[in-house]
C-alpha cells in the first residue's frame, strides 16, 4: 500500500515557525548586545534553540515520508520521531542550560549597560511575530481536531504528529518567555538590581526544561512503539468484531509507525464452518473497512484462530 506524501499543514507550520524565529533571535542578539540584559540574550539563544529546533523537524517530516524498501519495509516513519527527540535534546541542553547559566552569572558579577528601549522593541516586535506564528499551529490543531471528532487538547495530547506539537509548545514557551523577559527587564529598571534579569533568565530557561522534557517524552513513546488512542483502539475492536462469521475477537495489537502510518494485528475466532475462501473475503473486506474509516491504517495483519489459550492477550484498549 502506497504511503501518503508528507502533510503539508505541518511543513507549513513548521516552515512558518522557523522563518519567524530565525528573525526573531537576531533582533534578540542585537537588542541582548546593547542593553546587556541576560532575559535578552537568553530570548535570543531560546529563539536560536527553536530555529534549529524547526530545522530538525523539517528534517523530521521530510524523512520520515520516505516510501518503504526492502531494508525498511515498514517504511521510515519512525525516523520522525528520532529527529523530534533530537530536537527536544538540543533544546533541553542549548536553551535552557544557556538560559539558567546566563542567570546566575548575571546575578552574580554582570552589570547592566541601562539601554532598555531596544529591548523593549525587540521583545514587542517578537511577541507579534510568535502570536502568529501560534495562531496557525493552533489553527491546525482545531481543524485535525475538528476532523478526528475530538478535542483540540487531547488532539494534542494524543497525536503521533511531532511537528504540531512541538511547534505549538515551543510557540507557547516562546511568549511566555517574551513576558519573563519584559517583566525582568521592567523590574531591573525600576529597583536597579539585576537581580530580577537574572532571575527572568533562569525561569526562562527552567521553562525551556520543561518543553523540552514534555516533548522528549512523547517522541520516546512513540519510538518504542506506542499504540492507537483507546477510542480509536475500540472502534478498531468493533469493527473486527462485527465482521460475517467472526465469533470472537481474541487479540488486537496497535502501533503508530509515523504520523501517518497505523499497523493493525488482530486474532480472530472464525464460524468453525466458514471456508479458507469466506476468510479470506472477510479479511479482505475488514482491511478496506479499517482503511477507509481511518487513513492512517497502513497495514492489516489477520491471523484465523481457534480458541485462546490461557495466556492469550485480550483486545484490551491501551490505556492513554
Amino acid at each position: 500500500m502506497a504511503r501518503p506524501e508528507v502533510k503539508t499543514e505541518s511543513v507549513g507550520t513548521v516552515v512558518v515557525a522557523g522563518a519567524a524565529n530565525l528573525a526573531i533571535a537576531v533582533a534578540k542578539l542585537i537588542a541582548g548586545l546593547i542593553s546587556g540584559s541576560a532575559a535578552m540574550l537568553s530570548e535570543a539563544v531560546h529563539s536560536v534553540a527553536d530555529t534549529t529546533t524547526e530545522v530538525l523537524l523539517y528534517l523530521a517530516l521530510r524523512r520520515g515520508a520516505r516510501p518503504a524498501d526492502a531494508r525498511h519495509p515498514f517504511g521510515y516513519g519512525k525516523e520522525s520521531y528520532v529527529w523530534a527527540f533530537l530536537a527536544a535534546v538540543f533544546t533541553f541542553v542549548a536553551g535552557a542550560g544557556f538560559a539558567i547559566t546566563h542567570g546566575v552569572t548575571t546575578i552574580l558579577v554582570h552589570e547592566h549597560r541601562n539601554d532598555y528601549l531596544a529591548a523593549y522593541v525587540v521583545l514587542a516586535v517578537s511577541f507579534a511575530i510568535e502570536s502568529v506564528s501560534l495562531a496557525r499551529a493552533v489553527r491546525q490543531i482545531r481543524t485535525e481536531s475538528l476532523q478526528l471528532h475530538t478535542t483540540p487538547r487531547r488532539f494534542l495530547r494524543l497525536t503521533a504528529d511531532p511537528a504540531v506539537k512541538a511547534v505549538f509548545f515551543e510557540d507557547a514557551a516562546a511568549l511566555i518567555g517574551l513576558v519573563l523577559a519584559a517583566v525582568g527587564l521592567a523590574l531591573s529598571q525600576l529597583t536597579g538590581e539585576e537581580l530580577w534579569d537574572g532571575l527572568a533568565s533562569i525561569l526562562i530557561g527552567v521553562l525551556l526544561l520543561v518543553v523540552a522534557t514534555v516533548l522528549a517524552r512523547s517522541n520516546i513513546s512513540l519510538l518504542v512503539g506506542r499504540a492507537v488512542p483507546e477510542r480509536v483502539h475500540r472502534e478498531i475492536a468493533g469493527e473486527l468484531a462485527g465482521l460475517a462469521t467472526v465469533r470472537r475477537l481474541d487479540t488486537l495489537l496497535t502501533m503508530q509507525l509515523g504520523p501517518a502510518d497505523v499497523l493493525v494485528a488482530a486474532k480472530l475466532d472464525f464460524d468453525d464452518e466458514a471456508s479458507g475462501a469466506t476468510i479470506e473475503a472477510v479479511a479482505d473486506e475488514a482491511e478496506r473497512r479499517l482503511t477507509a474509516r481511518y487513513p492512517q491504517i497502513r497495514y492489516v495483519f489477520l491471523d484465523p484462530t481457534g480458541a485462546p489459550r490461557g495466556d492469550a492477550r485480550r483486545p484490551d484498549a491501551p490505556t492513554d
